[in-house]
């Protein structure tokens, strides 16, 4: 049975495997007499001392844990064991706290079959490095959009988690539509006449899009079938955000799917919990006691960088008039809650650079009706004009920013399916109360390629980059190399942030870097 015990940090995707033996994942039998670990491990969220770490067994199984500061485990420190479960699908996670800083953590899971305590599994393990204390190099990446639009996996896999992986960032931000749960797949794709796809396997549940609790779950345990994937986990760090594929396309509470033939259960607040339950079963994010499902949080990662993650779907409005006009609760897109959180830590935050992960961008026109650019689904409304509906929500939010002298914000996110960067330039905007910004933009790791989008101008956006299809080409598929993500490096000595946009084949296509503001060197 394979183990997904890894190598060295810096060396772990040296050397290659063949991929078809990477998809042999354990046969999943009750049958079988000792416990299987099914989809690999995950660690996320993790700061200065602490950090989540997850796993799934293939049956009801006591899990042991151990955590190390050395790969021997030498100095192993036995956790409180955890039960695997059929209410959460036989996954587990747990916080790892009292951890020094700056220090890499080993971690090792053992299953014991609840039903004979004596039957043991292999131990599968993974590593995390925590934050640090004091001024060091930091690395970290990110991109969005996994296994959309049809392309699944592959013979290549997810090739882009594996050239990401290469570069060994501290930590990546998975920017949203981490699954794909509306998004059905065939076997094969065709264009022409030819078939230029073949997705290698293709469980029940990507056959059709996903209603019930199984189905979601089962969008997750696709993903973690690819061996890519897999590696970046048990090696690197992954923060979670979600954006509307989680759920259903253009997800927000009053989504319509009475035309939707796809969809036997017509509820989308049904969808959205089962959505939200699979979510944080099959993902190492934090668990938030006072509002169990909440997606936005901040995490310090050291002197010079907090991380602030929002959840645009959650407490949005409509898509659609409402936007138009005046701010009120259904012209909302973050929730007067969240934004009164952000606008508290970003003005609480000590850290040199205070990053903004986004799951849309700000001035990128994304329609709810594509065909009739009708019912903007972002923030921009497409009018080219001073601020109404969602845009006085990021306004009121950029002039705080401005009011309250907080330096050094800048926006990562994803959505649109290709790469670019942005500059906000209160100069050239309609709504001009707010300092200048940088926004970059990442997508797809492995789904179709679009774009590029026009730009709305009410907060000045300037298109300093951008990788995009050409000739109005449009879902093309991740074989075209068109799959992108971001690399981050903040120097510890400058406090400069670089920022380095990617594709697949690991070519530079773009950077910048970012002198910080109001501090001394």
């Amino acid at each position: 049975m394979p183990l997904f015990i890894q190598p060295n940090r810096r060396s772990f995707l040296a050397g290659s495997t063949a991929f078809a033996a990477g998809l042999a994942m354990p046969a999943i039998s009750r049958a079988s007499q000792r416990p299987i670990f099914t989809h690999g491990v995950q660690s996320g969220d993790v700061d200065t001392s602490s950090g989540m770490i997850w796993t799934r067994t293939d049956r009801p199984a006591r899990v042991m844990v151990e955590v190390s500061t050395t790969e021997s485990f030498a100095d192993a420190r036995q956790l409180p064991p955890m039960d695997a479960l059929p209410t959460d699908d036989f996954a587990v996670k747990r916080l790892i706290d009292a951890l020094p800083s700056d220090q890499d953590i080993f971690y090792r899971f053992t299953a014991a079959d609840l039903s004979n305590i004596n039957v043991t599994s292999e131990p599968i393990t993974g590593r995390f490095r925590t934050a640090p204390n004091a001024r060091r190099d930091v690395r970290f990446a990110w991109s969005g959009d996994t296994a959309g639009q049809g392309w699944g996996i592959n013979e290549d896999g997810m090739r882009t988690y594996a050239t990401m992986a290469k570069h060994t960032p501290d930590f990546f931000i998975h920017s949203g539509d981490t699954i794909y749960a509306d998004g059905a797949m065939q076997d094969e794709v065709e264009k022409d006449g030819e078939v230029i796809w073949r997705n290698v396997v293709l469980p029940d549940e990507k056959r059709k899009v996903a209603e019930t609790l199984d189905e979601y779950r089962g969008q997750w345990k696709y993903n973690l079938l690819d061996e890519h994937v897999r590696e970046l986990n048990a090696n690197v760090p992954t923060f979670m955000q979600w954006d509307d594929h989680e759920v259903v396309n253009n997800w927000s509470d009053s989504k319509d799917l009475m035309g939707d033939d796809r969809y036997t259960e017509k509820s989308v607040h049904v969808l959205a919990a089962r959505a939200a339950k699979a979510f944080h079963e099959m993902t190492p994010l934090r668990i938030t006691p006072s509002e169990p499902n909440r997606v936005y949080r901040k995490i310090n990662y050291g002197p010079m960088l907090d991380v602030f993650f929002l959840d645009l779907r959650s407490y949005r409005g409509p898509n659609g008039p409402a936007m138009e006009g005046e701010m009120t609760d259904a012209s909302r897109v973050m929730g007067a809650e969240q934004i009164a959180w952000l606008k508290r830590e970003l003005a609480a935050s000590k850290a040199t650079w205070k990053v903004i992960a986004c799951d849309m961008p700000l001035g990128v026109i994304v329609w709810d009706n594509w065909k009739e650019q009708a019912g903007a689904e972002a923030v921009a409304n497409g009018d080219n004009g001073p601020a109404k509906g969602r845009e006085l929500e990021v306004a009121d939010l950029l002039r705080f920013i401005k009011s309250a002298g907080i330096e050094n914000t800048v926006w990562f996110t994803a959505d649109v399916h290709y790469t670019a960067a942005h500059y906000y330039n209160p100069d050239k905007a309609q709504f001009q109360d707010f300092e200048p910004f940088w926004e970059f933009v990442s997508g797809p790791l492995h789904a179709g390629t679009f774009g590029p989008n026009a730009m709305d101008a009410t907060f000045g956006p300037e298109v300093k980059y951008v990788k995009a299809p050409e000739d109005g080409q449009s879902n093309l598929s991740p074989a075209e190399g068109l799959q992108f993500f971001g690399l981050v490096d903040i120097d510890a000595a400058t406090q400069q942030m670089k920022v380095r946009l990617m594709d697949r084949a690991d070519t530079e296509l773009w950077s910048v870097t970012l002198d910080p503001k109001g501090v001394s060197i």
